[in-house]
């Protein structure tokens, strides 16, 4: 095979190093170097260093000399590489992934998808083509099923600690206080981060224990991602534990639910059903519903919602297939 220009080879390593480049941190040479090694592109620290003197000075790019190794980062306002032909579908959605993604993401990672999130924000800004694709995202919108909340303050840096050591899996020691009050200070080995509303919730186990527990973002005073790393237990699943009603207040055990709910108030589960086996008999001005779910405070609280739309409500304990 015919070896590859040294102009063309120059060129893929420069791409790849302002991909690599962040914003709101700084990366080092030897940082970048592993990282292209982990793609297949072998450079002596030399090469690189040189070559990121160069990018520094033709692109917005800072060089931090305060200290060696040098650091380097995108400026904060810096439109770094732009994602070509990017339609007006396209900008909707990124603009959307930016707006309810942000918290579900490490912030390194959001950072680090900031050039494509602006070059969304402009084209559907000031340099929107036509005024249909300026008026798009207020055609739009996410709209909450009860009453909206704020949401809580989270103390600063404890997002970005957390998200840290849950991507890495890295013991979290946290400073944390309950819904009563009380304060001490954990270990915990962090294993899913949950968006419930308005409220950010930590999957952990704590340092000793099997088990696992939700921990309110907003409750924890402070937060520090920890150089040890552990194996996260294979028995858990994130998705397995919303499904057994644990963000819901349950435990897990599952119920063949039944009751009577006025056809006004019930006319909803024709279309949103609670289970996939529900079934629904139709007795005039009211239905009666019969399906499989989780049994937690959650549920309790919807069946109480409907007052006295609801009647005769029954469960009985299923064992799960």
């Amino acid at each position: 095979m015919a070896r590859r220009p040294d102009t063309l080879e120059t060129t893929r390593l420069a791409v790849e190093l302002l991909r690599r480049i962040p914003r709101g941190r700084r990366i080092t040479a030897g940082e970048l170097q592993r990282e292209l090694q982990g793609i297949g592109l072998e450079r002596d620290m030399r090469s690189i260093q040189r070559l990121l003197e160069m990018l520094s000075q033709h692109f917005e790019i800072e060089r931090d000399e305060r200290s060696k190794p040098y650091g380097y980062r995108w400026l904060e306002h810096a439109r770094g590489l732009a994602v070509p032909h990017l339609t007006a579908q396209e900008s909707l959605l990124l603009r959307l992934a930016e707006e309810h993604l942000r918290h579900l993401l490490p912030p390194r990672l959001m950072q680090s998808m900031n050039g494509f999130f602006s070059q969304a924000r402009r084209n559907l800004g000031d340099a929107a083509n036509t005024q249909l694709e300026r008026q798009w995202p207020r055609k739009v919108r996410v709209v909450a099923t009860s009453q909206p909340l704020l949401p809580p303050r989270i103390r600063p840096s404890v997002l970005e600690e957390v998200s840290e050591a849950l991507y890495a899996n890295r013991w979290l020691e946290l400073d944390y206080q309950n819904a009563a009050g009380k304060r001490r200070p954990v270990r915990v080995m962090p294993l899913g981060l949950a968006q419930q509303g308005p409220r950010l919730y930590l999957v952990c186990r704590y340092d000793g224990f099997d088990n696992e527990r939700s921990l309110a973002l907003h409750r924890i005073r402070s937060a520090q991602a920890s150089t040890l790393t552990f194996e996260p237990p294979p028995e858990f699943d994130l998705q397995r534990y919303d499904d057994d009603g644990r963000f819901g207040f349950g435990e897990g055990r599952h119920v063949s639910l039944r009751f009577r709910i006025q056809r006004g108030a019930g006319q909803h589960l024709l279309e949103t059903p609670l289970a996939h086996n529900q079934q629904v008999q139709d007795q005039g001005d009211w239905l009666l519903v019969q399906a499989t779910v989780v049994d937690s405070a959650m549920l309790q609280w919807w069946l109480r919602g409907f007052g006295d739309a609801v009647q005769e409500v029954s469960k009985q304990a299923v064992e799960r297939t």
